[in-house]
């Protein structure tokens, strides 16, 4: 087993010789063919500048219009207490409480003239922003036609972003071809590639601390409630089957718990307004934001073609290495 680990390290690092440091910049939106040999063939991300510039929503879309336009439509508002949606504690995989508010409602705890007790986070995803905010569709474009046109289908769904700065997104992979805009704000990135999934504590590899409630990395899904006293409490979906989860936080990594970590070689990036982040298909991310920051993403089904079975071989021998290693 020694000797796979060590091919496997060896992977991960040609890996990172290719695609290097940094998430590099398009000045403008490319070609839709020279778009997917460059990019999506080679599951590479990248930022597009320029890509989203023309769309009315980078103009129009302030705290005011958004009040006239939409601010009466109720929507689905993710709350937790320390921000963390969807993120694993101690033994439990935890879901935010969500709650139905008011555009409006969400905009004046953005603006601190609302209080919840908790962190505030639309980030509904299914295509929430065809779902409930239909209204704005018409200040942008339906689909990113170049990467339409390039994979040869429409977005599977269309998602609208809008949180706190304290809101973040636990580190996770998924079966897309993202394309992240940023209407206002900045989002902060931290990205690694599917070829660093040897050291990334997932499944197998999860939480040392194994009780009942978390089986070889598999968590009890729970969800948060706010109490009427305004405290938060963790209650339990006894019905429902354990999540498979990512227990480490990028950010502060417990390498004593997780000491393969070292060998992950994170890239970081910040996408701002009117730029576009591509993120491919199995890329793991964590995400935070300035505070108030909006952006909309087109997720595209990925291809289940010889690469997903290559990672899905790769996702294995790290079960094996690390079932061989307890």
């Amino acid at each position: 087993m020694e000797s796979v680990r060590e091919r496997l390290i060896r992977l991960s690092e040609e890996a990172h010789d290719y695609l290097g440091q940094s998430v590099p910049f398009l000045d403008a939106p490319p070609d839709p063919l020279l778009f997917y040999r460059d990019w999506i063939g080679p599951n590479r991300p990248c930022i597009i500048r320029n890509a989203c510039s023309h769309w009315p929503a980078l103009n129009k879309w302030t705290n005011e219009y958004l009040r006239e336009k939409v601010g009466s439509k109720v929507i689905s508002v993710a709350i937790t207490p320390n921000g963390y949606a969807d993120a694993v504690l101690g033994d439990r995989f935890v879901m935010p409480e969500e709650r139905q508010m008011s555009l409006s409602s969400v905009l004046d705890i953005m603006e601190g003239k609302m209080k919840v007790g908790g962190v505030v986070y639309v980030q509904k995803q299914c295509s929430n922003l065809l779902q409930e905010l239909p209204e704005l569709t018409s200040d942008m474009e339906p689909h990113v036609p170049w990467m339409s046109t390039a994979l040869g289908k429409l977005p599977d769904a269309v998602n609208f972003w809008l949180g706190e700065a304290s809101a973040v997104t636990s580190m996770h992979k998924d079966h897309y071809e993202n394309l992240f805009c940023v209407i206002s704000g900045e989002k902060q990135f931290l990205l690694l590639p599917p070829t660093d999934r040897p050291f990334i504590p997932y499944g197998n590899h999860g939480n040392p601390h194994l009780t009942a409630h978390c089986i070889h990395g598999v968590y009890q899904p729970a969800v948060y409630h706010q109490r009427d006293d305004g405290e938060f409490e963790v209650i339990d979906l006894s019905d429902s089957e354990k999540v498979p989860w990512i227990p480490i936080d990028p950010l502060d990594p417990d390498l004593t718990h997780y000491p393969q970590y070292q060998q992950a070689h994170p890239i970081s990036c910040t996408v701002r307004a009117g730029e576009m982040l591509f993120l491919p298909s199995l890329w793991f991310h964590h995400v935070r934001q300035s505070h108030g920051c909006i952006a909309v993403n087109f997720w595209y089904d990925m291809d289940f073609d010889i690469k997903y079975n290559y990672f899905q071989l790769l996702e294995g021998m790290s079960d094996l290495l690390i079932n061989s290693s307890e």
